[in-house]
């Protein structure tokens, strides 16, 4: 399976950003996706998942500012992330919300004045 993640950039304290994700294997859209991080030094982390086209799940770090989404029946999973932090400065990618493997080259988010 091949996941290519698009989307990310430098963007100011406060700002936004949407993030995309296409992957190749269509039974991808049957299954809960996520999104995940990871920052300099430290761990991958899970961020966000979905489950079907509505159910979502977050980690407290991003709850109330990111908010996962598919375009069904698209091989796409978006991330809208807003009111950005510093601490949000990370690789993003996507991938299975449950034993993910075969990760992308994900897409780097950087949030700097």
């Amino acid at each position: 399976v091949q996941f290519v993640e698009s989307g990310g950039g430098l963007v100011q304290p406060g700002g936004s950003l949407r993030l995309s994700c296409e992957f190749s294997q269509s039974a991808l859209r049957f299954i809960p996706m996520g999104w995940y991080r990871q920052a300099p030094g430290k761990q991958r982390e899970l961020v966000a998942t979905i489950v079907g086209v509505s159910s979502t799940n977050y980690a407290d770090s991003v709850k109330g500012r990111f908010a996962i989404s598919r375009d069904f029946p698209e091989n796409t999973v978006y991330l809208q992330m807003n009111s950005l932090k510093p601490e949000d400065t990370a690789v993003y990618y996507c991938n299975r919300a449950n034993a993910p493997y075969d990760w992308g080259q994900g897409t780097q988010v950087t949030v700097s004045s």
